[in-house]
């Protein structure tokens, strides 16, 4: 058993979204924080990523079992086309906890492609997500809804959004390492999709 010390990487597995898409979601979110008050916080532009997987604190040798796990999930010629798109919240419009874009196309293959992965992770001791996978870039998390003032409002303005789309050619393994100024991203391993 390894001691928490050793447990010393906090670690995601993630589609990152190419820069042309991520600069049209940093236009929304600064739009978004002009009509959009109260008690928000606001995730770091450009930070955005559709989280596949969090592992939470790992050690390097966990970090190489997650890496195989991924690399014998990938199957030849696997591509995901993916289009960023809509605004929405969960859990619902009545008390909004996280803003976010979703995500059309290839989910479908996206989410098979993520349940596969949750279960092999759980083979080499990783619990199962009980939430169902819902593909999205997270904009804000909403401290407290009952503070917060725009948010139906926004949705109807911005029911039409779209970044564009993109076609996933990696996944990637991410370490977050948290500041007071926010999360940094480091990517620790990247695993191609062949197309």
């Amino acid at each position: 058993m390894m001691s928490n010390a050793e447990k010393n990487i906090r670690a995601f597995l993630a589609v990152e979204p190419p820069e042309e898409i991520l600069q049209a979601v940093i236009r929304l979110q600064e739009k978004l924080k002009r009509e959009i008050s109260g008690k928000l916080s606001w995730t770091r532009p450009g930070g955005q990523h559709l989280t596949l997987k969090f592992f939470g604190d790992v050690s390097a040798e966990e970090v190489d079992s997650i890496g195989q796990s991924v690399r014998n999930c990938l199957q030849p010629g696997w591509a995901l086309n993916l289009k960023i798109e809509k605004l929405g919240v969960f859990p619902d419009a009545r008390k909004p906890r996280v803003l976010w874009c979703g995500t059309s196309g290839d989910v479908e293959k996206l989410a098979a492609l993520q349940k596969q992965l949750e279960a092999d992770f759980a083979l080499i001791g990783f619990p199962q997500e009980d939430r169902p996978f819902r593909a999205h870039l997270t904009l804000a998390r909403i401290r407290d809804s009952r503070e917060v003032s725009g948010v139906s409002e926004a949705l109807t303005r911005h029911a039409a959004f779209s970044a564009g789309e993109f076609i996933v050619k990696e996944l990637v393994l991410f370490q977050s390492r948290l500041t007071p100024q926010g999360a940094i991203y480091n990517r620790l391993a990247m695993f191609p999709l062949a197309g």
